[in-house]
């Protein structure tokens, strides 16, 4: 229940629909109660026109709460005789009229409330989306090397259906369902306190049966989401690493692995629904036999003790049935959000989830670059080993320092931390003096442009994937930007030159062609500081050649850190830092290293170096 209260937070900016909603459900309620009174002038005139033509025209007064039923059906009497004058066939036409108004009101009421109810529900729905979307590209990248993928992508798509389906609809029968029972219960008390009071004997017993039936229902939702994300995250490693999988004829393992999974979810969905089918017919056959036992009872007091008059009865029983409508909506209403709060569990997760990256009060927005960006006894472990150790360095504005080892040197974890995609266990950054858990994370990557191994693009045209950085760019500035990175030439030779669409992760696109439109995104954005890490590590020989050109045609009058694998790619740096476990051993010019014949001329060595 907790989960569902957490949701109507996001109803808060739709209150005036609900207000909305409220207000025509009190109204539905009232003359669907109404509606159910009205038929005992009718049933009056049926069984008793004698009586109605022998009816003296005095109208009825009221003497208090105590006699309110006998003065409601008096009035009633009174009116239906003053307006037929006594004519059976007029109070019968003029009763039935009074009827069919009553139930156009009562469902025009209806209409009104679901009018508003749309609005309230499909907003509530859109902004938790939203919601979960956008706290998950906040958090940092060190959550997502702990989940999977396809579990993170069930929450924000089938689990979020789930409580469309499921626990939302329940916002409906908030006001509805209860002012429909208040109204028909005050009405049936009025008619027969005692037939009222038996009444409630056997609701409670009713409710108890059934909420035992629904006890097990969230266990069992949480599994069938579980498993669901399971699936998702099966599929979206199998369309990533199809090349691989149908390279090492492995179709077989993953159609296994896919199917395991698939018949776990088909299983526990079975349970889950034969549990949520018992529901209906329970509380169905439940509510047919407290009806039973009122015939039984009512029966009695009608012809036996003559408490009640038969045209009373009658309509008590149509309120007692249209009181068993609403029961059974909130009795469903408490299965879906059992069944819904495995859903809104998992989605408040990723809500809750704290982010350790998330910027000060007050954090300091900054406007450029203008000295220097200093590594301070920086050391940093994404589990238990240390992979920098003490590490310092200070990188002047306008030179470019590579950073070079074997794998595992820590090189990488440098570009993460500057670019704060992670923050250091000890020590600090420092740009131009302030540290950088001090920025505004926003205007700290504004300074910072950032080319990868892989380059990454997206599904649209190569314009738009070069202005994810600067929206303001116009097409000038694109091929601008394209001739920079050496990859005008290309692109000027395709059907739709920029407006060309790349296809799903740039697969229209050679890797060479991809690194320089990667490139080329960079320099678009045009940051003073650039960090480039192994970009040409993937890359052949002759698309090397050309990133290579482009790389330093984006350096110039610029600071770079340049993180290679390549050594060939760095040799005119203005300081080489090597790497070795996390520490620096080395630290100079390319040929000053050389002379030194230490592990900056093994590493050479082992490329042969030209």
């Amino acid at each position: 229940m907790n989960h569902f209260l957490n949701l109507l937070r996001y109803a808060i900016p739709y209150k005036k629909f609900a207000i909305g909603h409220i207000i025509s459900n009190i109204f539905y309620a009232l003359f669907g109660t109404l509606s159910f009174v009205a038929l005992i002038p009718m049933l009056d005139i049926l069984f008793k026109p004698k009586e109605l033509n022998a009816a003296p025209l005095v109208k009825p007064v009221y003497e208090g709460i105590s006699t309110i039923d006998d003065y409601g059906k008096d009035f009633l009497a009174y009116e239906v005789s003053r307006y037929s004058a006594n004519d059976p066939q007029k109070a019968l036409l003029m009763v039935v009229g009074l009827i069919i108004v009553l139930f156009l009101l009562k469902n025009i009421f209806g209409y009104l409330a679901n009018y508003f109810m749309v609005f309230l529900r499909n907003g509530v729905v859109r902004d938790l989306r939203t919601a979960v979307y956008k706290k998950t590209v906040s958090l940092p990248l060190s959550y997502f090397s702990d989940q999977k993928k396809g579990d993170i992508m069930s929450r924000v798509t089938s689990d979020v259906s789930t409580l469309q389906y499921s626990m939302l609809p329940v916002l409906e029968l908030i006001a509805r369902e209860p002012l429909m029972i208040i109204f028909t219960v005050g009405t049936m008390f009025i008619l027969s306190p005692q037939l009222t009071l038996f009444v409630f004997i056997f609701i409670p017993i009713s409710g108890i049966i059934i909420s035992r039936i629904g006890k097990s229902l969230k266990r069992k939702s949480d599994r069938v989401q579980k498993e669901q994300g399971n699936i998702l995250s099966i599929l979206e490693e199998t369309l990533t690493g199809l090349r691989i999988i149908k390279g090492f004829n492995a179709e077989d393992k993953f159609n296994k692995k896919f199917e395991d999974s698939s018949d776990r979810s088909y299983h526990f969905s079975n349970k889950l629904l034969n549990r949520q089918n018992l529901a209906s017919p329970t509380s169905e056959f439940l509510g047919i036999l407290v009806i039973a036992i009122l015939l039984w009872y009512g029966g009695k007091l009608v012809l036996i003790d003559q408490t009640l008059d038969g045209s009373s009865f009658i309509a008590f029983m149509g309120l007692a049935y249209n009181i068993m409508v609403p029961a059974k909506a909130i009795s469903r209403g408490i299965y879906n959000v059992k069944q819904g709060s495995a859903s809104a569990e998992r989605i408040q997760e990723i809500i809750d989830t704290p982010n350790p990256l998330e910027d000060i009060d007050n954090a300091i927005i900054k406007q450029g670059f203008d000295s220097e960006i200093v590594f301070k006894n920086v050391s940093f472990k994404y589990k238990d080993d240390y992979v920098l150790k003490n590490f310092s360095l200070t990188i002047p504005k306008g030179k470019t320092v590579a950073l070079v080892g074997q794998s595992g040197s820590g090189k990488s974890t440098i570009a993460n931390l500057i670019t704060r995609f992670y923050d250091v266990n000890e020590g600090e950054i420092l740009m131009d003096g302030i540290n950088i858990k001090d920025l505004d994370t926003k205007s700290l990557r504004s300074q910072l442009g950032i080319v990868t191994q892989d380059a990454i693009l997206f599904n649209d045209t190569i314009k738009n994937n070069l202005k994810l950085g600067n929206d303001k760019a116009s097409d000038a500035d694109v091929i601008e930007a394209l001739k920079i990175a050496n990859a005008w030439e290309f692109v000027e030779a395709l059907p739709e030159t920029i407006e060309t669409n790349i296809g799903d992760a740039g697969n229209k696109l050679s890797g060479g062609q991809k690194q320089r439109l990667s490139i080329a995104r960079a320099v678009l954005k045009s940051p003073p500081v650039m960090v480039l890490d192994e970009a040409t590590s993937a890359l052949d020989t002759e698309s090397e050649r050309l990133v290579q050109v482009a790389l330093e045609n984006m350096m110039k009058n610029r600071t770079s850190i340049v993180i290679a694998h390549r050594l060939s790619t760095i040799q005119n740096a203005d300081e080489i830092v090597v790497l070795n476990k996390g520490e620096i051993v080395e630290q100079g010019k390319h040929s000053a290293l050389l002379d030194q014949k230490g592990v900056y001329q093994k590493l050479v060595a082992m490329q042969s170096f030209e």
